[in-house]
């Protein structure tokens, strides 16, 4: 029961109140320390009061808690070193990270912890000791293999076409060779081993991805932009598009162009997923996937509707016409792809001036060329532009939850051997087994200078309130004497507390 309640007082609004009964709640807790204590009891989602308070955002609570957490180890003049107790917070030893679950939640106020004391130095920490060299180490190692698979791809077993050709339109002059053919000469034994390192980074992809989406939930694991949601599709695509094109190699199937094509665009595509790494061009991967996957797919269903039914009507126009001399729309799926090339205007309106047009094709063209291109593309220019304005005013906030959740991904997928712990054992100042992190804190004396300025000011407002006060109640003759007597004091007090707070100031300056 009582823990129970200590999760509801995390979910109270009113934060103050909150606190105090969290305070009542525990100095009856007969186990306040060790496994039995009722703060490291979680609920039914396997969070604790400190962790469903991180998830909730609810800044109020944390700090509280961090502030019964921490031990001050020593104090000179204005430095002070305090340790904090991450055992919760850092995600080395933990199967359900607090910094996984603050990334990984919906709600912007929890994003605000990463920007707390020791959250933000426990990241910074990990980040730039292990976090950034090893993400830019990874970021080199798949631009070489890709670099590699892009040779193999280039460089693949092709001969030259015997047959002859079936129509005037035919353009084929090389054909896939036969496994039996593909690995004869040299430079095919070296385009091999090309091929082996491209196969077995596809099988390291998967075997690295799979378990995550099982622990985490699909859903989860790719609806999340900051923690590269669309990414993880993206190359996990990639990783079955080369076994598809390994299967039709060593089958000796033809068409084996169209899983290489999806995979070199998927593979150089995801190189975007390393900008995260880099505060500069980690938020426009951000803007990107909202952008693709919220403003363009909305559009998207706007814009097959008028592509298929400007479409047809270019294909019934030029239906009876001869396609030697208009061969843009020589048959239906030809017309489609026109159609969507001239409504992002990447050519100009297919027209043969040696021949007669239609009259319907002008008119047709006119009415398209005011819908998709003025209409449309603005409307299109219009939506990214407010979803950039809307992302540009987080983009530091969103950086730093990209960092987080690359720090726990490479945390969890590295050995132990290379990413160890952080922070102090409290063995080591007498703490026990809990994990500390160690923190000096400035006082700025030109703070508590303000302070005491502050409070000169309010003492003499008190003071000479107290004695008109006095003076009223000596002087209770009328009602008009007692009005004007207040109304003198009161000009006096504020001249009288000015004059003595700006003499203060003067002084100390």
């Amino acid at each position: 029961i009582g823990n129970t309640v200590l999760h509801i007082l995390v979910l109270q609004p009113n934060k103050t109140f909150a606190c105090h009964m969290y305070s009542l709640i525990l100095s009856y807790d007969r186990n306040k320390e060790g496994a039995g204590s009722l703060e490291l009891i979680p609920n039914n989602e396997g969070l604790t009061p400190f962790k469903l308070a991180g998830v909730e955002g609810n800044t109020v609570m944390f700090q509280y808690l961090m502030q019964k957490r921490k031990q001050n180890l020593w104090s000179f003049g204005p430095l002070t070193t305090v340790l904090y107790d991450i055992t919760e917070i850092d995600s080395w030893a933990e199967d359900q990270s607090f910094l996984e679950l603050i990334v990984s939640t919906k709600k912007r106020e929890a994003r605000q912890i990463l920007d707390l004391t020791p959250v933000k130095e426990l990241v910074s920490l990990k980040w730039n000791m292990y976090g950034r060299p090893y993400f830019c180490f990874l970021a080199l190692f798949y631009i070489l293999y890709m670099v590699c698979f892009t040779m193999c791809c280039v460089y693949r077993p092709l001969k030259p076409r015997t047959g002859n050709r079936t129509s005037s339109r035919d353009n084929t002059v090389y054909v896939q060779k036969m496994l039996q053919e593909s690995y004869v000469a040299y430079e095919d034994e070296l385009r091999l081993v090309g091929e082996l390192i491209t196969v077995i980074g596809a099988v390291v992809i998967l075997v690295l991805e799979i378990p995550d989406i099982l622990r985490v939930g699909a859903a989860k694991y790719f609806g999340q932009t900051i923690l590269g949601g669309p990414f993880h599709i993206i190359v996990i695509t990639y990783a079955c598009m080369i076994l598809v094109t390994m299967v039709m190699r060593l089958t000796s199937t033809t068409g084996e162009v169209v899983p290489m094509s999806f995979a070199l665009v998927l593979g150089w595509c995801n190189v975007m997923y390393f900008a995260r790494g880099f505060q500069m061009l980690g938020p426009f991967t951000i803007m990107i996937q909202k952008m693709i996957f919220g403003d363009l797919m909305r559009f998207c269903w706007l814009m097959a509707v008028v592509i298929l039914g400007f479409a047809s009507a270019f294909y019934i126009i030029f239906q009876t016409e001869n396609p030697e001399n208009l061969g843009q729309f020589y048959n239906y799926p030809m017309s489609l792809f026109t159609t969507f090339e001239l409504f992002l205007t990447i050519i100009d309106g297919p027209a043969n001036y040696d021949v007669d047009l239609p009259f319907m094709y002008s008119v047709v063209y006119f009415a398209f060329a005011i819908i998709a291109a003025l209409l449309m593309l603005n409307l299109l220019i219009a939506m990214m532009g407010d979803t950039h304005w809307r992302v540009a005013h987080e983009q530091d906030e969103l950086w730093r939850a990209q960092v987080v959740a690359t720090t726990v991904m490479l945390e969890r997928k590295l050995p132990r051997c290379l990413w160890p712990r952080s922070g102090i054992c409290g063995r080591e100042f007498g703490l026990g087994d809990r994990w500390y992190l160690r923190i000096e804190d400035r006082v700025d004396p030109n703070k508590h200078k303000m302070i005491r300025y502050t409070e000169a000011f309010k003492a003499q407002d008190r003071d000479n309130y107290d004695k008109g006060s006095e003076k009223l109640e000596t002087n209770a003759d009328t009602l008009c004497k007692k009005e004007l007597s207040a109304l003198s004091l009161s000009r006096s007090t504020s001249r009288t507390s000015s004059h003595r707070g700006w003499e203060i100031l003067r002084r100390n300056t």
